[in-house]
């Protein structure tokens, strides 16, 4: 593989202070809690880390961890038959929920199988008036920022008259529920009974309700549970009641504004139950009874918690368990649990925003997590492709926009897509590694590569390509392209249609024609190699645009760097290509700003099939280097002219497309 530039990202100013503003509130919330009980110890895992990411943590990431739907394609339900159809499916699906979807009869079941997952959609995906059922036998379950809400029956306060949880499950295993809001249901919120091993509850909002959260029903002492990180509020018990738990994990939960129906006993926080083994760490009490109590044959330690305005037991006896024993975790400070879990507990924008697929974790190659993708997608997918060599070729149809292609390395060069394919095995379509006809892609921290060996083989069709696009608003960021001729290809579906192509802090090398096709495209900020063929007069061609008449914008190279090892004099900045000798193929090409190595001809720009360079829409403006010294054949555009050709101008279009202000 050809050697190549490591990714250097220019820094982005002003970054952050959104998210510093409500760090600040939270430390200011911290420093303000000394004098209340029990404060947080000072050494707790700072508030500034990440509040959620898509693997499940505490005990649903133990015994094999628990992944869901992952590995099975991705659906998009808008109504109860899909969601049922989906859900109960024999085979994994990752289920995306769009919206209200309102269950009939009232109270009706939608049964969950094993290895789902559903996630609502940005926050609106709500299930009302039904429950997620979970039946015995059931495993690897996810159930993320889902609103599921009203099936409370008018006058049945104790739900004694009626079994409508929002969910309910018996004996399952590997179950992780997250982010979701759960409200006014006519029974139980969240009901975790049976045996049920290695569950996880967390950044949960349960509101409005009698009897919120219980886990048991069993004799048996096998349950292993983490509750972290969830706000219960105008609840009046069961927040949660854990009765026969081997293990009850609860840390950073919030209980406020308690019912208070005057109920003695029946009013009350957290209760270990029977054989129970609770610890309890750095939760916040806020106008709770009981906050948290013990039966005489359960375990409870409580560390670091704080209370406020609270009343009556609050139980502690026996060892119980380290957590530690069993797991790593974060614990936020006791006194910044309020603010935290109020922002981020419930349905979250950009967790339901983007369903992310693990390559090869989940997903044994590139091409068949894009598969996994519906056709006509409206969500965002995002592709994780972990540090490695994938030797394979991708193609993303035109059927399938909104994919998110994400190298998960510390630099780009960690995760490469490479193939051998020459144009003479196929066309140069069929040479390119990667293909890209959808609109909407995005590709980052990656590196693209066609190391087909040019000087082990004689062919006519030596052209191969690494990347081809044809889509529309397709982005590269902090991406590189190895190859030799032809690299770098972007398209659109024919002449007349405008394609936009936005390469930012990449790096593209080649030798003959490497940046070329007809799409509107801005490489900014990016380093470009050319390569030496071992000639003295002409080692190749960086550009060959194919622009449309009509398009006043083809190729921008702006706030770049050309670099090369060729000798002095020996390289073009460009040709125009005109295919299949296309009069309204008519190239445009601005180099700005940017600095050129000598290896640049004094006369850079060429013809090409016998059109004229001189015809095409050659330009430059304001570069410098040892490659850039005026002459009569390098025309320069006007300062008048360069204020109409930005980043901005060529990207905009008709729909005010600007990938570049999101730096």
């Amino acid at each position: 593989m050809t050697q190549h530039l490591h990714s250097k990202r220019l820094p982005r100013p002003g970054g952050g202070k959104v998210l510093a503003a409500v760090l600040g509130l939270v430390a200011a919330l911290s420093l303000g809690a000394i004098g209340e009980a029990r404060a947080a110890s000072p050494t707790a895992t700072p508030a500034s880390a990440a509040r959620w990411t898509d693997r499940p943590h505490g005990f649903a990431s133990l015994a094999g961890g628990t992944t869901g739907g992952a590995g099975g394609k991705v659906v998009t339900v808008t109504d109860q038959a899909s969601l049922l159809k989906y859900a109960a499916a024999p085979e994994p699906y990752i289920i995306r929920v769009s919206g209200a979807i309102d269950v009939e009869p009232f109270g009706s079941d939608i049964v969950v199988a094993s290895d789902k997952t559903l996630v609502g959609v940005g926050d609106t995906g709500e299930i009302v008036h039904g429950e997620l059922h979970l039946n015995p036998g059931t495993s690897n379950v996810i159930i993320r920022n889902l609103t599921i809400r009203d099936s409370y029956v008018e006058g049945d306060w104790d739900g004694k008259t009626t079994d409508f949880d929002a969910i309910q499950m018996d004996t399952v295993d590997h179950v992780w529920i997250d982010h979701n809001r759960f409200t006014h249901m006519g029974d139980g919120l969240l009901d975790i009974r049976k045996d049920s091993q290695y569950i996880t509850v967390s950044y949960n909002r349960f509101t409005h309700h009698n009897k919120a959260f219980g886990i048991g029903w069993t004799t048996d002492v096998r349950t292993q549970i983490t509750i972290d990180h969830n706000w219960f509020t105008g609840t009046k018990q069961r927040n949660p009641s854990a009765d026969n738990c081997a293990y009850a994990h609860l840390y950073n939960n919030y209980l406020s504004a308690q019912v208070a129906d005057g109920d003695p006993v029946w009013t009350y926080g957290n209760w270990a139950r029977g054989k129970t083994r609770m610890v309890i760490e750095n939760s916040y009490y806020d106008g709770v009874q009981h906050p948290y109590q013990a039966d005489a044959t359960a375990e409870l330690v409580e560390r670091g918690s704080i209370l406020r305005n609270v009343s009556g037991r609050q139980d502690e006896w026996g060892a119980a368990f380290d957590p530690r024993d069993f797991y790593a975790y974060r614990l936020d400070p006791a006194a910044a649990v309020p603010a935290l879990v109020t922002r981020f507990s419930g349905p979250q924008q950009r967790i339901g925003d983007s369903v992310t697929l693990h390559v090869p974790g989940e997903y044994r190659s590139v091409q068949a997590a894009v598969d996994a993708v519906p056709d006509g997608n409206t969500g965002r997918v995002t592709i994780a492709v972990a540090p490695g060599t994938y030797r394979e070729k991708v193609f993303i149809p035109a059927s399938k926009p909104n994919i998110a292609l994400q190298g998960t390395g510390h630099d780009r060069s960690d995760t490469v897509i490479v193939f051998d394919t020459p144009a003479a095995y196929g066309g140069s379509t069929g040479s390119a590694t990667v293909r890209i006809a959808a609109n909407d892609v995005t590709a980052r921290n990656l590196t693209f590569s066609n190391d087909f060996d040019e000087a082990a083989h004689e062919l006519n069709g030596e052209q191969a390509l690494a990347m081809k696009t044809t889509g529309d608003r397709i982005v590269f960021e902090n991406t590189a392209f190895l190859g030799n001729q032809d690299t770098l290809m972007t398209d659109s579906p024919k002449l007349t249609t405008v394609s936009r192509v936005y390469l930012r802090d990449s790096y593209i090398e080649g030798d003959v024609d490497f940046v070329y096709g007809r799409a509107t495209t801005v490489i900014e900020r990016s380093v470009i190699r050319a390569l030496s063929r071992g000639s003295d007069t002409n080692n190749g061609y960086i550009t060959a645009a194919s622009t449309w008449r009509g398009n006043p914008y083809g190729f921008l190279i702006t706030d770049s760097k050309v670099v090369s090892d060729a000798p002095a004099g020996s390289f073009h900045l460009g040709r125009p290509w005109h295919p299949g000798g296309e009069p309204e193929a008519v190239a445009q090409v601005l180099i700005r700003d940017t600095e050129l190595p000598a290896a640049v001809k004094a006369s850079p720009w060429t013809d090409m099939s016998g059109f004229s360079w001189k015809d095409a829409r050659f330009a430059e403006y304001r570069n410098f280097g040892p490659g850039a010294a005026v002459t009569a054949d390098r025309p320069q555009m006007s300062d008048e002219a360069a204020r109409s050709h930005t980043v901005a101008d060529y990207l905009k279009g008709a729909d005010g497309w600007a990938p570049h202000v999101r730096r």
